[in-house]
């Protein structure tokens, strides 16, 4: 086999969300930091996030986690998350698939009952918590980026829906969040393309009319996600919600999504300092999430988030691409893909 590049990366799930991981990478992505090199992918180069996450090397139900050592010398090791739309600068089931891969890999040293791992995210620090037993990460819980509201009740205007009420907020990616029961959908199984098809009519109506740009980190300037909310009872401590992506919905329960919904809910006087949720995805998957504490971004009060999940490597791959392959930087098209890719 001929080759021009060939790389090798641990195969991962963090609650049925796929994670590939590229570890000790040599991906020559310019920066010295995780900010840097998300910048340079968004806004100068992506031809890497092409060809490790659309056809013929990408599936569109997996992120590829390029991880590097650290620049900051409080981190075991930094990464940043490629999808088929562009890098993102922090994912709660890719950080477990991370810690995960690097503690059963021998690739950060692991101790029992529990070992300390520090990622350096664009985002800034996540610090991870990994509970071990016989040489296997069985749970990972990490303090999430300080998430913070950007606005309550938007009017949107959305194509198929009319006018309705959404929240913005930021969990280390910006959210928006729309109500099941707004697009008359219910979150189940049968309802994933439904609801890939409203969130998607969403996601198209709020990146033309609503800006956003974090206080600290002005690359961090673009909505990177809907998560339809509902069917739940936050009452009682029960949260469902499903985020969509390109073209289909996130298996977990989503990390940053439920960052960034605990800051509205605390907004709302839903949820204070020390409740503890369980967030479910569409296939029951479960997260933990509470709020440890509050803090400020910028001139923004803020809730200091918490994720608790599980992570399983499920195998390996390699990655090539021959000289004469005329699609080395990937393809994608709209039925597996979804629309907004073009």
């Amino acid at each position: 086999m001929r080759s021009t590049r060939t790389f090798h990366a641990i195969e991962a799930h963090a609650e049925g969300e796929q994670g590939t991981c590229y570890l000790g990478s040599v991906f020559p992505i310019p920066g010295n930091t995780m900010r840097e090199k998300l910048r340079y992918i968004n806004e100068e180069d992506d031809s890497i996030r092409r060809y490790l996450t659309q056809e013929p090397r990408g599936r569109p139900q997996a992120s590829a986690n390029i991880v590097y050592p650290s620049t900051d010398p409080e981190a075991h090791a930094g990464f940043v998350i490629l999808q088929a739309d562009r890098a993102h600068a922090m994912s709660g089931s890719n950080a477990i698939c991370v810690v995960t891969a690097l503690l059963e890999t021998g690739s950060v040293a692991m101790t029992e009952p529990t070992t300390e791992v520090v990622l350096e995210t664009a985002a800034g620090l996540v610090r991870a918590t990994a509970t071990c037993r016989d040489g296997r990460c069985e749970r990972v819980t990490f303090d999430g980026i300080p998430s913070f509201v950007e606005s309550l009740d938007v009017p949107l205007q959305v194509e198929g829906y009319g006018t309705i009420n959404v929240d913005v907020a930021y969990g280390g990616c910006y959210y928006v969040f729309v109500r099941a029961e707004d697009l008359g959908l219910k979150l189940d199984r049968g309802s994933a393309r439904d609801v890939v098809e409203a969130a998607t009519a969403v996601s198209v109506a709020a990146r033309q009319s609503i800006t956003v740009e974090h206080p600290l980190y002005p690359e961090i300037n673009f909505i990177s996600y809907v998560m339809v909310i509902g069917d739940d009872d936050p009452g009682n401590g029960s949260l469902r919600g499903a985020t969509v992506l390109t073209g289909r919905v996130d298996r977990s329960p989503c990390g940053t999504g439920n960052s960034a919904r605990l800051a509205c809910m605390s907004a709302r006087g839903q949820a204070e300092v020390g409740q503890q949720f369980t967030a479910r995805s569409m296939i029951d998957s479960e997260f933990l999430v509470e709020i440890t504490g509050t803090t400020t971004v910028g001139d923004r009060p803020a809730i200091l988030p918490r994720i608790s999940g599980r992570g399983w490597i499920v195998g390996s791959r390699t990655v090539a691409v021959d000289p004469s392959d005329p699609y080395q930087e990937g393809y994608t098209l709209t039925d597996l893909w979804g629309t907004e890719l073009g």
